[in-house]
């Protein structure tokens, strides 16, 4: 205590800030006035990474999946529901599991196509807020393009694959 004393003595300032600490000044976004934005997300070639994909490879990267999903036909649900024919299939398809009311919100009459995965797969709790989900989601293109490879050998019919040129952008 008495050293904080004797401090306080020497190092006394000679005028009191109005506020405490260092302001960084932050470069304005001239259009809002707020601070600059995030760089945006660059458009991946989805048609073209599914082309080049592995399933072999998805299946891999799919063990992650397995700790909460079941992939085999007829299996059943875990924490998440099974995925067999997901790909196409209406968001919220599996009627013996409890989904996410963020996620019954979302899916309504929709189906997963393959953008819809990509983006479900890439940022889940972005692309489907209130999604129970846990998962952070992959990051790397070819990584979600090999695990929808791999999801869409899981069909007893999947649907076409998208052509080059089909675009999306990740959430991320």
């Amino acid at each position: 205590m008495i050293v904080g004393n004797i401090a306080d003595i020497l190092y006394h300032p000679l005028e009191t800030p109005e506020k405490r600490g260092f302001q960084v000044e932050v470069a304005a976004d001239a259009g809002s006035g707020n601070a600059a934005p995030a760089a945006a997300a660059v458009p991946v070639d989805l048609g073209a990474l599914l082309a080049a994909a592995s399933a072999d490879k998805g299946k891999e990267i799919a063990k992650k999946c397995a700790a909460c999903h079941t992939f085999a036909k007829g299996e059943p649900n875990k924490i998440g529901p099974n995925l067999y024919g997901i790909v196409g299939n209406k968001k919220g398809h599996a009627a013996d599991f409890a989904y996410s009311q963020g996620m019954l919100n979302f899916a309504g009459n929709k189906t997963w196509s393959y953008e819809e995965l990509y983006q479900f797969i890439n940022h889940p709790q972005k692309h489907v807020p209130g999604t129970k989900m846990g998962f952070a989601g992959l990051d790397k293109p070819e990584d979600i393009a090999n695990v929808i490879a791999f999801l869409h050998t899981l069909s007893d019919a999947p649907p076409p694959l998208p052509k080059p040129g089909t675009m999306v952008t990740p959430e991320k």
